[in-house]
């Protein structure tokens, strides 16, 4: 019997439900092969005190699971697209990525506390945002997984955090006691860069092997919302909204606001034209 295909995740519910996805549909588009987890611990899961806006954002969840490719234990890692930085260590790239969920943000807040006093989120991005409608607010940071963050605001470690619909929808939480969920318009919330996706990374040598098997559509959308944040310099940590759905470029950047773009996103060909001209229109 062939030697399996190691896949890297993180160890956290959400990202072995991921990767579990990723697995069913590599099984289906290739039968005749094995695939198995190797699960990997990053350095931001074993510190949860360290602040992700003060250090950047940039590959924190990823390198650990990158070194597995580059090093040979695994030949393909799974992340979540909003994860991952601009810029690849060497000779690694993406695949290709399962077709996107929901993108939005959504408002966890107790029972009762539509208006809550304070947010919890490590989210620049979402704290700029949110922070417009739900001006009375005051903020606070908050980590771990999704069971960890509701079980905080359950506590009152603060009346509310922000978490993604797709993830909510993965691990399968539509309600829970105690607190209510209020999906947020995604041109009044912006998602970050790749937010929803689920991407996989191989060595580029391999690429040939499963670019192939993925979703195109999803990959022209990332692609153009990952050229906006390169072309910015920012990471996942980067108060910067970019989201591509159904013909509509969806922007948000702190410097000016919320805006949209209208174009059909025919290839990724286009990208960098397409780049250029929002920047000739888009002073930040």
């Amino acid at each position: 019997m062939a030697t399996p295909i190691q896949i890297a995740t993180r160890k956290s519910p959400l990202a072995l439900k991921q990767t579990e996805m990723v697995q069913a549909w590599l099984q289906q588009a290739l039968p005749d092969l094995q695939f198995e987890e190797l699960r990997l611990s990053t350095k931001v899961d074993e510190r949860l005190t360290w602040s992700l806006e003060k250090r950047g954002g940039i590959g924190l969840f990823t390198k650990e699971l990158e070194d597995a490719l580059l090093d040979g234990r695994a030949s393909i890692a799974v992340h979540s697209a909003k994860d991952l930085p601009t810029q690849f260590q060497a000779d690694l790239c993406i695949a290709g990525y399962l077709p996107r969920a929901r993108a939005n943000d959504v408002l966890v807040h107790r029972t009762g506390k539509a208006a809550p006093k304070t947010i919890a989120t490590s989210s620049p991005r979402r704290r700029a945002q949110v922070g417009i409608f739900q001006d009375q607010a005051e903020w606070t940071t908050i980590r771990g997984n999704v069971a960890t963050r509701m079980r905080k605001i359950l506590e009152g470690e603060a009346e509310a955090t922000l978490l993604a619909a797709a993830g909510l929808d993965r691990l399968e939480i539509s309600a829970h006691e105690g607190l209510e969920f209020v999906e947020l318009p995604i041109d009044q919330v912006v998602p970050a860069p790749g937010q929803a996706a689920i991407a996989i990374q191989c060595r580029a040598a391999d690429l040939p092997r499963y670019e192939h098997l993925f979703c195109e559509t999803t990959k022209r959308a990332v692609s153009l919302e990952r050229a906006f944040l390169r072309r910015l310099g920012g990471g996942c940590q980067t108060p910067v909204g970019a989201h591509y759905v159904d013909g509509t470029f969806y922007i948000y950047h702190s410097k000016v606001g919320h805006t949209k773009f209208e174009f059909e996103l025919e290839s990724l060909d286009k990208i960098d034209a397409i780049i250029e001209h929002i920047f000739s229109e888009f002073s930040v």
